[in-house]
């Protein structure tokens, strides 16, 4: 992995092949300032060509996860002489970043608690998993403000469907735990800091037979899936699966499969 900065708004910690990333803006919620945006996406950008690195963990520091976009920023920007294109474009910068983040060739693991309202519920929705503590509070509070849940949308459809994110998005509603477990918000629910830990423990575990180069090519097909002709789809999956079967990685599963013994990257744990 190429070295990585030291950040104003991120706490980044390398444990194995797992990279922990921690909003820390705590004093504001861990709202989602334009330089904690950018950080984001450096990191991401960092380790996008690292396979050493199979899964990062998102997480908010001081009880939240993130209260969303950080509106004095925002304020800032309407008093700019040409509010229109800034406040466009940080709007699709932060879709770009976000886009980033669920295209990543590792396992996200998004670890909520607390305020998870607006681009931080768009965050952990761009993840693979979402594990949540029982204080979390999701929210999608944009249209009180008279705006749109613009770039964070597809994302949240994506998770709950249509129609749940209809309600999610035009009420405003907070919802919980227990509830977001039912709609299929989060993965898994847990009671406190040690279960927490626990639960990320055992998705890191299940991740360390994976594969290094087979979880990036997984995530593409499952992301083309839904939208590709079965034709076509056909043609992509057998070209994919073809290449991966053939390289070093795909020989190297193979082989361990035939001797009874474990894979070659199984050795490398956080």
């Amino acid at each position: 992995m190429s070295l990585l900065p030291e950040y104003e708004t991120l706490l980044v910690e390398r444990r194995g092949f797992a990279l922990f990333v921690t909003l820390n803006r705590p004093q504001t919620r861990n709202a989602l300032s334009a330089r904690m945006w950018s950080e984001i996406d450096g990191v991401f950008a960092a380790i996008r060509d690292d396979r050493s690195v199979r899964a990062i963990v998102l997480r908010g520091a001081g009880g939240n996860f993130s209260a969303g976009g950080d509106l004095k920023e925002r304020d800032q920007i309407g008093e700019n002489a040409d509010s229109v294109a800034a406040t466009e474009m940080r709007n699709r910068a932060g879709g770009e970043i976000i886009m980033h983040v669920d295209r990543a060739p590792q396992v996200v693991v998004a670890v909520v608690e607390g305020h998870t309202l607006g681009g931080g519920f768009g965050l952990a929705c761009a993840a693979d998993i979402i594990v949540a503590d029982e204080t979390v509070k999701f929210r999608l509070p944009e249209i009180g403000l008279g705006v749109p849940p613009a770039q964070i949308a597809p994302y949240v459809v994506r998770r709950v469907g249509v129609a749940r994110a209809r309600r999610l998005a035009l009420t405003s509603a907070t919802i919980r735990g227990a509830e977001a477990l039912s709609l299929g918000l989060v993965d898994f629910l847990c009671n406190g800091s040690d279960e927490l830990d626990s639960r990320i423990a055992a998705i890191l575990a299940d991740v360390a037979r994976a594969g290094p180069h087979a979880i990036g090519t997984t995530k593409e097909l499952l992301r083309v899936a839904g939208t590709t002709e079965a034709e076509d789809y056909i043609q992509i999956a057998a070209r994919t699966f073809a290449g991966a079967y053939l390289s070093d990685e795909g020989q190297e599963g193979a082989a361990a499969v035939r001797a009874r013994r474990t894979s070659s990257w199984q050795d490398h744990r956080p």
